[in-house]
């Protein structure tokens, strides 16, 4: 079966090729893209079979951040922040034609969604934003600087599952090995000398590592560029980064706000899910 994506590429200012995959959308079609953004360490084939599905009534581009799967690895480590990534995500739009889109944001995505809108308010149509708010609670800060960076090989696929399974087993207490294989595909890849190795480069624990680098300061203000903007949260029930407070918060500055809580799942959802899958659906159904 051939690829319904194209694997394109464009540079950003400082000189790297970045990846994208293109999904072209029917022909003829004039509804407005959507736009992927993956979370910190992962990649455009989280939305896989997300894009896939959305691809049969609009055009998708999903971004892989600089230092993540066919991206450049950057040579400053520095350049890997939220600013950067938005930075490098402008110069995609803008080559792309795109001045109004949907915008589709896990974890570090969201965040960048929220910076994307205050930096032009009113071209964000509609959001689905994954597992994440203006607001973090620092427990799941901790807990992703536990292993970011951490590195580590494997000789086989059910090694490199079984070690999802022990960092992140408390996220997806009811995983199978089948998906924990699903997400390892997702996450590692084949490195040249035939093991099994993290898709990103380990440099992006430098800055993540630092105060303030994880999220940007005064989000909130971000996060009102979005209101009255039809949004889906979507929050793991049991997520350490998203608190049910924040939520509270959110739903009160933008009533156009729908939230969905994933059951028995933690930070993130892989929005595979069929409550989130629905709810995502029927948003994409009312956008332009």
């Amino acid at each position: 079966m051939a690829s319904s994506y194209e694997d394109r590429s464009w540079a950003s200012e400082d000189g790297l090729n970045l990846h994208y995959r293109y999904y072209p959308g029917p022909a003829g079609s004039d509804r407005l893209p959507a736009v992927c953004m993956h979370g910190l360490t992962r990649n455009a084939r989280d939305f896989a079979d997300l894009a896939e599905q959305i691809s049969e009534t609009r055009r998708v581009i999903v971004p892989e951040m600089r230092g993540r799967g066919m991206s450049d690895y950057a040579p400053d480590s520095d350049t890997y922040n939220p600013l950067q990534y938005v930075a490098d995500v402008e110069r995609l739009l803008g080559e792309e034609g795109i001045d109004r889109f949907i915008a589709i944001g896990t974890s570090m995505g969201g965040l960048m969604t929220m910076m994307l809108a205050h930096a032009k308010p009113g071209r964000i149509a509609a959001v689905v934003m994954n597992d994440i708010g203006p607001e973090i609670d620092t427990s799941g800060i901790e807990r992703i600087a536990g292993y970011v960076g951490q590195g580590g090989s494997y000789p086989t696929w059910i090694h490199a599952a079984r070690s999802l399974n022990e960092v992140h087993g408390a996220a997806f207490p009811d995983f199978d090995l089948d998906q924990w294989l699903e997400m390892a595909k997702r996450t590692l890849s084949v490195c040249q000398n035939g093991r099994i190795s993290y898709d990103y480069d380990m440099a992006i624990a430098e800055p993540f590592a630092k105060p303030g680098n994880a999220a940007p300061a005064n989000l909130w203000l971000a996060f009102e560029a979005l209101r009255d903007v039809p949004m889906v949260l979507i929050r793991g029930e049991l997520s350490d980064l998203l608190t049910p407070e924040t939520v509270k918060q959110m739903q009160a500055r933008n009533p156009k706000m729908s939230t969905v809580i994933v059951p028995r799942v933690g930070h993130a959802p892989t929005l595979d899910e069929p409550i989130a899958r629905a709810a995502i659906n029927e948003l994409l159904a009312s956008a332009e």
